[in-house]
């Protein structure tokens, strides 16, 4: 057995009740505006111009329903293993279960890795937007040594050199009030995360409106763009 032993769903269930249990504190209105939260990302306000500009124009439509399809198959699968194994561990715990000790553990160590880079990607997005604002709109240039990695790499070449900077401290200090922010509780959490979902959705409903009144129809045509010759410069 070993590596590929399972755990049966009575033993999860009894392992979920032992010891320091977390209780359910968070209603469906604050599930959802969670779940919607994690959607929409602060990229959405960039990549979507820059998917269409440079990768499939008009088609972007298709992608993102090919993109939506992914995510709902996604979430069924999920929605199916919460019903059929209803326990704490997400992902880790349904592969315990039905794949084994092996593979639960590559899967919590994937999970891991998924959070750190999201997280820091996340970070990093959001310095580079508070960088620009605070230089554009008010007018106070944070020291590149202050706002950059130290460690970099080049379109061309993946292998990391030295950038001259100290830390991105932009990123460390969002990463620093939001862990102290989840620290505090979950209560607190959940009604920051509402507010900002809130604000999210209603900036992309206002862009939606005022750009429905500059839609030029003459740009829909070609509404797949021939290929470049380039791999994932439009086309098919």
């Amino acid at each position: 057995m070993g590596i590929w032993s399972k755990k049966s769903l009575a033993r999860l269930q009894n392992e979920d009740g032992e010891g320091h249990e977390l209780h359910r504190t968070l209603n469906g209105l604050q599930l959802t505006l969670l779940g919607i939260g994690a959607i929409i990302g602060a990229g959405i306000f960039v990549v979507t111009g820059t998917a269409a500009a440079q990768h499939a124009g008009p088609a972007i439509v298709l992608s993102f329903i090919l993109a939506g399809l992914g995510c709902l198959f996604a979430g069924l699968c999920y929605a199916e293993f919460a019903s059929m194994i209803p326990v704490a561990g997400s992902a880790y715990t349904y592969g315990y279960a039905t794949l084994g000790e092996l593979v639960a553990w590559i899967i919590g160590w994937d999970l891991m890795l998924e959070y750190l880079f999201a997280s820091s990607a996340v970070a990093v997005g959001w310095s580079g937007y508070l960088t620009a604002f605070l230089r554009d709109y008010a007018g106070w240039e944070l020291p590149a040594a202050l706002a950059n990695a130290p460690l970099g790499t080049t379109p061309d070449s993946l292998v990391p050199h030295a950038t001259g900077a100290l830390v991105n401290l932009p990123a460390v200090l969002l990463v620093g009030v939001l862990t102290a922010l989840l620290v505090v509780g979950i209560h607190e959490s959940a009604r920051v995360n509402n507010i900002i979902v809130f604000v999210k959705v209603a900036i992309v409903l206002l862009v939606i409106g005022f750009g429905a009144f500059h839609v030029e129809r003459e740009h829909w045509t070609p509404f797949i763009p021939p290929n470049t010759g380039r791999f994932g410069e439009f086309g098919w």
